[in-house]
């Protein structure tokens, strides 16, 4: 079971000396930078106003059942490999990660069904028991998709964009790569059968996008799935941000837990430290934030003057949507649904026209697609024995429309809607067994996560919010700032924030230069 952060330990004497870094978040990005300038020397305090680190990645315990809050799939555990290499660890001695095959099964209305598997002969099978005429344009699709990996990920990702002439540098490539075409219409151009163009389309709404408007870069997705498998941390994603902390610790980091920042501290155009909700002064030689970036520049700055993100800037942003996850357990049904697997997406009837409804018109549909997660099926410890523990997840509108759903009035109506999906297409009688519950919003991300309008996943990433017009790591607006997460560089989803700390860690001057 997750325990709490130690909030007294003692900085160790060696450290009292280092510069000081305090970094605004114990989500993964947070923790990550953390752990970084730890092992380049800094002095680090970690500062969070939840009661456990991860962030989204954190958990809830209800009677017995985990419940996981927010990323579920490891898609590159090497980067978490690296990221405790540089800490002179070793990630796999500290957490344990399962692969999985198949990766996760794509279910229509119609009754067909695609599995996704790391094998390349395996997934060839399945696209030509889908639609036999498209192979060919799915092989084309994957060397599309290894092509973009090494430039988006490899390159683009892994290095700060923070400077115009990186961007000037590399939009030939952009345009080679047809950055300028969405997801889907790149997978239109290489099949036909409209079930696998879903298919090999939908990941952006892992990180918050609209595949429909989302630059064709991310589809490198498919080959990180290809190369590097997907796995499932034992324990979820809240153990890996439990070793992370951890490690902070172990380097004379501190994690003040259920403390709340209301301000970073500027002096000279140059962040000095935060305020506290408190009123204590936590002075600092420099500032990371791991909070949203539009909160970060909305209102941990309100009360210095920004030239580039300005609140109307940030309001005139494409955000990402939001989220209605269903978090539940059932008794005595381990054994149950022996079909359903570890990863299933329920397609609704529409495709374009509910994503329209989710980015572009704001409405909340009739109709919806379901993400559910099973971890049972592969981590006994998320259940009591015999029972099973599940998270239903659905996109939604953000709450920043011009007309926002009212949560308080139509989240019940939403839930029995969910129920009876559930029920009909994946989980039959299952609410006759169903234990601890709990339902969040876009309106809990708001409140539980400080997210602007509610948003799963920052700003969108799309090509003109991407690489050096998205937030920069260190920040345009005061020196001594850095910022990591999802609404940073190079955006959401396990990869890209644990990338973020390894650009704002190039970015960083070493400790002995840095003047206090």
């Amino acid at each position: 079971m997750m325990t709490k952060i130690d909030t007294s330990f003692s900085v160790a004497s060696k450290m009292s000396k280092a510069p000081h870094a305090v970094v605004i978040g114990a989500g993964l990005g947070g923790l990550a930078s953390a752990m970084r300038l730890g092992a380049r020397g800094y002095r680090v305090t970690v500062i969070d106003r939840l009661d456990v680190p991860g962030g989204r990645g954190s958990c809830l315990w209800r009677d017995g059942h985990r419940f996981d809050l927010g990323p579920t799939i490891v898609t590159v555990p090497q980067v978490f490999k690296e990221l405790w290499a540089a800490c002179g660890r070793d990630f796999h001695k500290e957490v344990e990660v399962t692969a999985l095959d198949p990766f996760y099964e794509i279910r229509w209305p119609d009754g067909s069904t695609f599995s996704a598997r790391q094998s390349i002969e395996a997934m060839k099978s399945e696209v030509s028991r889908l639609s036999p005429g498209d192979l060919a344009g799915y092989e084309k699709f994957l060397d599309d998709s290894e092509k973009r990996y090494w430039f988006g990920f490899e390159d683009l990702g892994r290095r700060s964009m923070h400077r115009l002439r990186d961007l000037i540098t590399t939009l030939p490539k952009f345009i080679r790569l047809r950055a300028d075409r969405s997801v889907y219409a790149h997978a239109a151009r290489r099949v036909k059968d409209e079930r696998l163009r879903m298919a090999l389309s939908f990941h952006p709404l892992f990180i918050g996008g609209d595949p429909f408007n989302v630059t064709s870069m991310y589809i490198l997705v498919s080959h990180l799935e290809k190369n590097f498998g997907v796995h499932y941390a034992q324990g979820g994603v809240a153990a890996i941000a439990q070793a992370m902390a951890g490690v902070i610790e172990d380097q004379g980091g501190l994690m003040r837990m259920e403390t709340e920042v209301d301000e970073i501290l500027i002096k000279g155009n140059r962040a000095h430290g935060v305020r506290l909700k408190s009123g204590e002064i936590v002075t600092a030689d420099i500032v990371v934030s791991n909070a949203d970036a539009g909160f970060t520049y909305e209102t941990l700055m309100r009360n210095h003057d920004r030239h580039r993100w300005t609140r109307k800037k940030l309001h005139k942003a494409r955000w990402s949507m939001g989220l209605f996850v269903w978090y539940f357990g059932t008794k005595g049904t381990a054994h149950k649904w022996k079909d359903v697997g570890h990863h299933t997406i329920l397609n609704g009837p529409r495709y374009k026209g509910l994503i329209n409804d989710i980015f572009l018109n704001g409405k909340l549909s009739d109709d919806m697609s379901l993400y559910v997660h099973r971890p049972s099926v592969t981590d006994p410890g998320v259940a009591p024995e015999g029972d099973d523990t599940f998270y239903v997840l659905s996109p939604v509108p953000h709450l920043g429309h011009k007309t926002p759903v009212d949560w308080s009035a139509e989240k019940d109506a939403y839930l029995a809607k969910m129920t009876k999906i559930l029920d009909e297409q994946l989980l039959p009688g299952f609410a006759a067994h169903i234990g601890p519950s709990e339902v969040f919003t876009p309106e809990t991300f708001r409140d539980r996560y400080l997210s602007p309008f509610g948003t799963g996943f920052s700003i969108e990433p799309r090509i003109l919010q991407s690489a050096w017009f998205r937030p920069h790591n260190v920040s345009e607006e005061v020196a001594g700032l850095y910022l990591t997460g999802a609404g940073t560089h190079p955006g959401a989803g396990l990869p890209g924030v644990i990338a973020s700390a390894e650009v704002l860690s190039q970015l960083v001057p070493d400790p002995e230069v840095v003047k206090t």
